[in-house]
């Protein structure tokens, strides 16, 4: 692959401004990449998927270096609170899930001890820190389905959206959307009779 510095020189532009999740997320890209033979990840024409645990800026940080993002469907966003991320050959199903070890802030010292500032401390050592010392590397095998691409649209039949790539939920002889069966992150101010009558009939 190119160099840290370049690459971290793209996600910063990218991101906006350098922090130590940029760091870690450039790292993370690319041990993930060397361990599953890439070179560069950008040529690779939607055959690297990659499922990211956090949105944080780490996460803009892998999209720089991996090119993935959630319009080309290679880029994958589980809201786990973790800072990790799974780097997968859809072709092969080979993949590696990458994360950041929690006792590497504990050694930071160790490779910025002239670095006062606690945030510059972390960029300067994360940069620089050993591979085995920063981040835990697990070859994984993905669970059927989610690499799935094939373009099925079903109706909601409450609130009657469509429903792509098989993220429906069927309940009871019901086909839902994940936020009508309760999976959401709204709720209507007002529910329409027709809405209370299949849901209480759903159960």
């Amino acid at each position: 692959m190119r160099p840290f510095d370049e690459l971290l020189q793209e996600a910063v532009a990218f991101h906006g401004h350098l922090c130590p999740g940029q760091v870690l997320g450039v790292r993370m890209a690319m041990a993930g990449c060397h361990a599953l033979g890439i070179g560069e990840p950008k040529g690779m024409h939607k055959d690297l998927v990659v499922f990211v645990e956090i949105d944080r800026c780490a996460t803009d940080a892998i999209q720089a270096v991996t090119g993935c993002s959630l319009g080309k469907r290679t880029l994958k966003h589980l809201d786990y609170g973790k800072m990790a991320a799974t780097l997968v050959k859809a072709t092969t199903g080979e993949a590696v899930r990458v994360a950041a070890r929690d006792d590497a802030r504990e050694r930071v010292s160790v490779y910025a001890f002239d670095v006062k500032d606690p945030r510059k401390a972390q960029i300067a050592a994360y940069g620089v820190m050993p591979e085995p010392e920063l981040l835990s590397l697990t070859p994984v095998v993905l669970l059927p389905g989610w690499l799935d691409r094939q373009r099925v649209r079903v109706a909601c039949q409450i609130c009657g959206e469509g429903v792509n790539y098989g993220r429906e939920v069927v309940s009871d002889g019901f086909t839902l959307c994940r936020p009508c069966f309760g999976g959401g992150y709204y709720v209507p101010r007002i529910n329409s009779p027709e809405v209370r009558s299949v849901t209480a009939a759903g159960g």
